[in-house]
């Protein structure tokens, strides 16, 4: 079922008899629980045309570097042979995705295409939808609760959306058929970029070559499965009590595949809901209502990447001690290279600079000591963002630009006011060592670096 909210109709223009009809796959990297995909197929069987799956890829993505076009290629070579299996041909191009579908949908009855929140996934969409003579439909498929569903505003906090999200949530937790292409699309000749071989795609590419892939984490729909039922089997008993201890391996990894869209949200609530416990009750608190809050803030806050787009007490407060003493002062060099005097936040910005993930507590301490650390918040705030979005493999994503924004006060409450930090959360190296044990920390992410060197 793919209920009406999901769907949204970005232009008026009529349905055209031509050739195909195209899904423009751009946030939503997959093939299967794809609720724009089958959404596609089912306009492609009604109007008796072939189905053809259209990926732009661009290799100026802002900050975009080896690390994410790697993970990006496997997964498209992953879901294009999942696509044709159920004769579906999936054309990949080069270059800017909202002037390569303006051209293939030259031929097309229509269009339908998954739906993004931030600033350069949106103006994709209104570019194409401005140029095309046929309809640009866009259906919703990497939240679990449509957007507007939820709220048709900003929401201030977790404790303000949970309930609206639940309030719904059963209305949406519904499995997604399969629908059976009736007419195969595999014969049909369009001009498109080879990506049978990982490697040789990447090859074609202009991109940062400089921040290098994570052998760890393989794109695709099946590794991001291999993780989920990894998790599942021993993980998401305890999850309540391990998730934020750096030390153990407690959490699901799935943050990469959820970001590029290689697995679904709902698949996976359909699969966590089979099981009872705090730990699964702890793992859709993240899942749902902190990811979709997250989604929420980007798609309502045109400042979302940006000090501005904090709360007026956070960037008050902040200003207000601005001129406060501090006792370290590092610059951006400084702090890509880890050279501070703090181990462990040094160790933390290692683990995201070449491990290509950091655990999400640590997360939190970095950002609220380049806070600490940087003469002006603004500055803080916009070298949190690039540090996160350059290393993470992840980054770039609704979760991160709230994550980094909670460090500043986003989503929380004044709290006692202090030097610096004025009203916002304060974190020291002592509440790290309250919550774990941080040398093992340390000691742990010194012999992955070590194994990492050695291969």
């Amino acid at each position: 079922m793919i209920e009406k909210t999901r769907i949204q109709f970005l232009n008026d223009k009529k349905i055209a008899n031509r050739k195909f009809v195209v899904y423009w796959m751009q946030a939503s990297q997959r093939a299967e629980y794809n609720h724009a995909l089958e959404y596609a197929v089912m306009q492609a069987n009604k109007l008796g045309k072939a189905l053809i799956v259209f990926f732009g890829l661009t290799d100026r993505y802002p900050l975009a570097n080896e690390r994410h076009y790697v993970f990006i290629l496997e997964g498209l070579v992953s879901t294009r042979k999942a696509l044709e299996d159920r004769g579906i041909k999936m054309i990949v191009q080069i270059g800017p995705p909202e002037q390569k579908i303006v051209e293939l949908a030259k031929e097309a009855s229509l269009v339908i295409v998954d739906r993004g929140y931030t600033r350069i996934q949106k103006y994709w969409r209104k570019y194409a939808a401005n140029l095309l003579d046929c309809p640009l439909i866009q259906v919703e498929s990497n939240v679990i609760v449509p957007i507007e569903e939820v709220s048709l505003k900003e929401e201030y906090s977790a404790a303000t959306s949970r309930s609206k999200i639940y309030s719904k949530f059963n209305d949406y937790l519904v499995p997604l058929r399969r629908g059976n292409v009736r007419k195969e699309s595999l014969g049909i000749r369009i001009e498109g970029f080879k990506i049978d071989n990982t490697e040789d795609a990447l090859s074609q590419l202009e991109i940062d070559r400089s921040i290098k892939r994570i052998e760890k984490f393989r794109g695709g729909a099946e590794s991001a499965k291999q993780f989920l039922e990894a998790f599942l089997s021993k993980k998401l008993k305890d999850y309540d009590k391990r998730k934020n201890d750096p030390t153990i391996d407690g959490t699901s990894h799935l943050s990469p595949y959820l970001h590029f869209g290689h697995i679904s949200p709902l698949y996976i609530a359909l699969q966590v809901m089979k099981y009872k416990g705090a730990g699964k009750d702890a793992f859709l608190e993240e899942l749902i209502v902190r990811r979709e809050l997250s989604a929420n803030y980007v798609y309502y806050n045109p400042n979302y990447d940006s000090f501005g787009g904090l709360p007026e007490w956070s960037r008050t407060t902040l200003k207000e001690h601005e001129n406060d003493r501090r006792e370290f002062n590092y610059t951006l060099s400084q702090l890509e290279k880890a050279q501070t005097h703090d181990p462990y936040w040094n160790t933390a910005q290692k683990e995201m600079a070449y491990l290509g993930k950091m655990h999400g507590y640590m997360r939190m301490y970095w950002g609220k000591k380049i806070l600490e650390w940087t003469e002006r918040p603004e500055d803080a705030f916009k070298i949190a963002l690039y540090l996160n979005d350059k290393y993470e493999l992840d980054g770039g994503d609704p979760n991160g630009y709230a994550g980094v924004a909670w460090c500043f006060g986003k989503h929380d409450r004044p709290w006692p006011e202090r030097p610096i930090f004025g009203k916002v959360r304060y974190m020291n190296a002592e509440g790290l060592k309250r919550k774990f044990d941080i040398e093992r920390y340390v000691q742990q992410i010194d012999e992955k670096l070590r194994d990492a060197v050695q291969e």
